[in-house]
């Protein structure tokens, strides 16, 4: 079969397309015929050696994917061959066919195309997740989304406004934040030429926000976390501006918030089951179109290197898609 090979670490253009063994699906597993696979900020790190997960070279990145089942292994039965699926890995899934956990895969509702579904489980999952388990959302609160218009804040826009909350909308750039309001965002700030403190002040009456979601870090940071409304929760995603922010403690105290981490991947390895009720409620906010999980950039593996580029250089609006 065809993969995607990591055979040194390194930036994208490291990888190379070639053949790989087909797998063959162990107990607990299935092998699925990939049609379409996410590509997400972990894939980023992976490939460079900076990830909690290290797989020994070489691998196939790729963590999440659509697809249909060709063989079960021992133990599996709540999927059949034949049988459309979105499924989760930690490795993977840039290859024409892969071997996933059969406990981390799911059917596909019908209807759904495959470049929609491979792109849902990491992101709306971690977004999900975020906002239900532990911001604990609750309808009318105000919700910052930072890097709105990337993979899991248009998940994260999306979400909220389907959860109840007034959401406002961060980016860079004023056609990234035209596709927020698109997907829902009530309030837009362009960080690059606004001042976002003084526009957050303006927008929640001084108030401040209930909850921050943040995948950028670096100095946007501070500066969301100063316009935190008491009792508020500050959600740590992940740091996509590649600087690791030192927010002072002090301010946990005097704004009587939270910093809160978020490491899904963890979670969801002991919370199986409640992670299975995440994506069906997930699954049932898109049945309804309160969720549009959109995809606007679809590569064919071959192009793996410029499908990274779009995600590390945040030119994506919406989830980056690799396709065999």
């Amino acid at each position: 079969m065809k993969a995607v090979l990591c055979k040194e670490l390194g930036p994208a253009d490291k990888l190379v397309v070639g053949d790989a063994p087909d797998p063959v699906a162990a107990p607990g597993h299935v092998v699925v015929d990939v049609k379409a696979a996410g590509l997400n900020f972990p894939d980023t790190l992976i490939i460079e050696g900076k990830y909690q997960v290290k797989p020994d070279l070489p691998f196939t990145p790729g963590g999440e994917g659509a697809g249909v089942v060709t063989e079960l292994g021992d133990g599996v039965t709540h999927l059949k061959e034949g049988d459309k699926v979105i499924f989760m890995t930690q490795t993977g899934a840039f290859a024409e066919k892969t071997m996933v956990p059969a406990i981390t895969t799911i059917p596909m509702p019908e209807g759904m195309p495959f470049e929609m579904a491979a792109g849902i489980t990491l992101t709306y999952g971690t977004s999900y997740h975020a906002l239900k388990q532990r911001a604990q959302l609750q309808p009318g609160e105000t919700v910052l989304v930072l890097g709105a218009a990337g993979g899991v804040g248009i998940a994260t826009v999306e979400l909220a406004k389907a959860m109840g909350a007034k959401v406002i909308a961060a980016a860079s750039t004023d056609e990234k934040l035209e596709f927020c309001k698109a997907s829902g965002a009530d309030e837009l700030i362009n960080y690059s030429t606004e001042d976002m403190k003084a526009r957050l002040k303006e927008i929640t009456g001084g108030k401040g926000v209930d909850v921050i979601y943040d995948p950028v870090g670096g100095d946007y940071t501070e500066a969301a976390f100063r316009n935190m409304a008491a009792g508020g929760r500050h959600l740590v995603i992940g740091f996509a501006a590649g600087d690791i922010p030192k927010v002072p403690i002090n301010l946990c105290l005097l704004k009587q918030a939270s910093l809160v981490g978020v490491f899904w991947g963890a979670w969801v390895s002991k919370n199986p089951s409640d992670q299975i009720q995440n994506m069906k409620e997930i699954l049932g906010m898109v049945a309804e179109g309160k969720v549009r999980a959109a995809v606007n950039d679809v590569f064919p593996i071959e192009q793996v290197a410029d499908a990274y580029a779009c995600l590390t250089e945040r030119r994506a609006k919406g989830k980056v898609i690799l396709t065999p």
